[in-house]
């Protein structure tokens, strides 16, 4: 897969933004591995050493450990991975809101649209 990069943030946190959603999801689940970083650089084209700093990085928020000779496994911590998702989605929102208040709308009506655009895509799965 081609990953295309905002040119607004350094590509180190979009990477670890993406590992994080991936963890999310549960692609890798507390305590499972993650890949390797020549194999993550190669998976995102990218340097390894921009791997490297991505790794130091969720060590260091504590998302992510390392063991010595086997590599970089995402944490049992129930709580650093709650604080985790916390962040991610007020990044999520907060983007969204500064993007739709560019675009005019007033913070006080985003829960109608929101509200209305959900209903509609319901109705849109339930046609097809």
């Amino acid at each position: 897969m081609d990953y295309i990069f905002d040119d607004n943030q350094p590509i180190y946190l979009q990477i670890k933004q993406r590992i994080c959603a991936d963890i999310l999801r549960r692609k890798y689940s507390p305590g499972d591995k993650l890949p390797g970083i020549v194999e993550t650089a190669m998976q995102f084209k990218v340097n390894h050493n921009t791997i490297q700093r991505v790794y130091q990085e969720l060590i260091r928020e504590g998302v992510a450990i390392s063991k010595r000779g086997e590599g970089t496994f995402v944490t049992e911590d129930t709580k650093v991975l709650k604080k985790m998702e916390t962040e991610l989605q007020t990044y999520a929102m907060e983007g969204f809101i500064e993007e739709m208040v560019r675009l005019g709308y007033q913070e006080g009506d985003l829960a109608q649209i929101i509200e209305q655009y959900i209903h509609s895509r319901q109705v849109k799965r339930k046609e097809e």
